[in-house]
């Protein structure tokens, strides 16, 4: 297992910025993806840093289409006022691909894919998270006040999902 803290204390790459985490809690071989793209591997998840305008009237932050995002935005929603201690997510999609901003607060992201997970700690309006399909995620340690905003590659469908995990190991490693 390797342990990789970016932010608090580390001096190089975009990840100096100590609210923005990323912690590798399981490294094993990765998950190949399938020739036809319908299942990427979790290495394609990742933490994507969005333009800032700095302005002393208030910064400026916007995502585009295709852009700094790898998908056309089809459905934008956001999640707030959760409770303490709650979870969010707990389900993966077949074919969706998100990216998951922490607008206010902060906020945990663990991703599975069934062999290796990644733990991403949100905090920042200017990062997000891109969420490519067939991952499962869970979502925890809400700060108080935090909006999580999440921008949809397609409308909702309840047939894109996976709720129940054993059901997602089952799709997931069944061509393996």
């Amino acid at each position: 297992m390797k342990s990789i803290f970016i932010g608090e204390n580390v001096q190089s790459g975009i990840w100096d910025d100590a609210k923005v985490k990323c912690f590798y809690v399981n490294q094993s071989q990765s998950s190949k993806a399938k020739s036809d793209g319908a299942f990427m591997p979790l290495e394609d998840c990742k933490l994507i840093e969005l333009p800032k305008i700095n302005d002393p009237q208030g910064n400026l932050t916007f995502v585009e289409n295709n852009s700094q995002i790898p998908f056309e935005i089809q459905r934008v929603y956001y999640v707030y006022d959760v409770p303490g201690g709650a979870e969010r997510g707990g389900h993966a999609h077949k074919g969706l691909h998100q990216f998951i901003v922490a607008m206010s607060g902060s906020f945990d992201i663990t991703l599975d894919d069934g062999q290796n997970k990644r733990k991403f700690h949100l905090a920042r309006s200017y990062y997000g998270l891109y969420v490519c399909p067939m991952i499962w995620r869970e979502i925890d340690n809400f700060s108080s006040g935090s909006v999580l905003m999440c921008l949809a590659s397609n409308k909702y469908s309840e047939e894109d999902y996976y709720r129940k995990y054993e059901d997602f190991m089952r799709a997931r490693w069944a061509a393996a």
